[in-house]
């Protein structure tokens, strides 16, 4: 049987992390971090390393600066064996950072976006669409250069025969102006959290959020951290229980590791509740390293910790 490939499509910075920082910042003074870490960051990249290494082919379209970063950020995807073909250079932007100060299971970040706002619809390969299977798009709000043209790209991508997802995640500005009734439809599966999803309903609790988006989603996996995840596909409703690791190290990129083992089932053909399942796994899996990519070596290592996870061992 012919393996699937995956299109991502979306952002890409670094991640500089600080733990274990002693207080809140303030103006005019000066704090201390005890740990940092340097990683790949943002949440397209880090859904397309972490399926890579799960063994999907995975291709990657975005824009980076001509920097130092930039080429990190393209060797961390191919040594997970990421295809970064369709990746380009701005020659007006750096490439962008998040500076991440994390606090227990909570964190506040600061991101200079850089290229990311610089990439639009027309640095999307159209004319290779064939080669894929499925369309993938993170981070919605942070990628100013395609936010006029998203309800576009999703029937562009719908009409070349591809499967589609879109995680949009938080919105900076709290404005929340995506049109999900416009878009959602040319959506396949969508992957909202649940606080996102309560915001862009302007709903004040899950069902309500649920029953104000059922007649536009076609299906919808909400990741609810300590709480699992839901699915509503039609009229199935599967709720999944979370897998809970003692090796806690950050949350970063936990949700799109979600996202990622979603995708590695759904594209083997598995069934809703088996890729809910590999969805928390890998979100689980990916709070025991720092940052959202180093917990996923290789793939044989994630059958290991999978299996260790499942039977309470880490």
């Amino acid at each position: 049987m012919r393996r699937k490939k995956l299109l991502v499509v979306g952002e890409l910075n670094i991640d500089l992390i600080l733990n274990n920082i002693n207080g809140f910042p303030k103006i005019g003074d000066e704090i201390v971090a005890e740990e940092m870490d340097f990683t790949l960051g943002s949440s397209s990249a880090i859904m397309a390393s972490n399926v890579a290494t799960m063994g999907t082919l995975t291709s990657f379209c975005g824009k980076i600066g001509a920097d130092r970063f930039g080429e990190f950020v393209l060797t961390e995807l191919q040594k997970k064996n990421v295809d970064t073909g369709y990746i380009r250079k701005s020659d007006t932007h750096k490439t962008g950072i998040t500076i991440v100060m994390n606090y227990d299971q909570d964190r506040a970040n600061v991101t200079y976006c850089g290229a990311m706002e610089d990439f639009t619809i027309s640095d999307i390969p159209w004319g290779a669409l064939d080669e894929f299977d499925h369309f993938h798009l993170s981070n919605f709000y942070l990628q100013k250069g395609i936010k006029p043209d998203i309800l576009e790209i999703f029937k562009k991508a719908k009409a070349a025969g591809l499967t589609t997802s879109l995680d949009l995640q938080v919105d900076p500005e709290d404005k929340w102006d995506f049109d999900y009734k416009k878009v959602l439809p040319y959506v396949d599966i969508f992957f909202p959290n649940q606080s996102e999803l309560l915001n862009l309903t302007k709903k004040d609790n899950l069902e309500e959020a649920i029953l104000a988006l059922k007649p536009e989603v076609n299906t919808v996996a909400i990741k609810m951290g300590t709480e699992g995840s839901l699915l509503i596909s039609g009229d199935e409703r599967i709720i999944e229980p979370p897998f809970i690791n003692r090796y806690f190290k950050d949350a970063i990129g936990a949700g799109d590791s979600f996202n990622a083992g979603f995708i590695h089932e759904y594209l083997k053909g598995s069934s809703w509740k088996a890729c809910l399942k590999n969805g928390n796994l890998m979100g689980s899996l990916n709070t025991t390293c720092a940052g959202g990519t180093t917990a996923f070596t290789t793939a044989s290592e994630i059958a290991l910790k999978k299996q260790q996870i499942e039977n309470k061992e880490l």
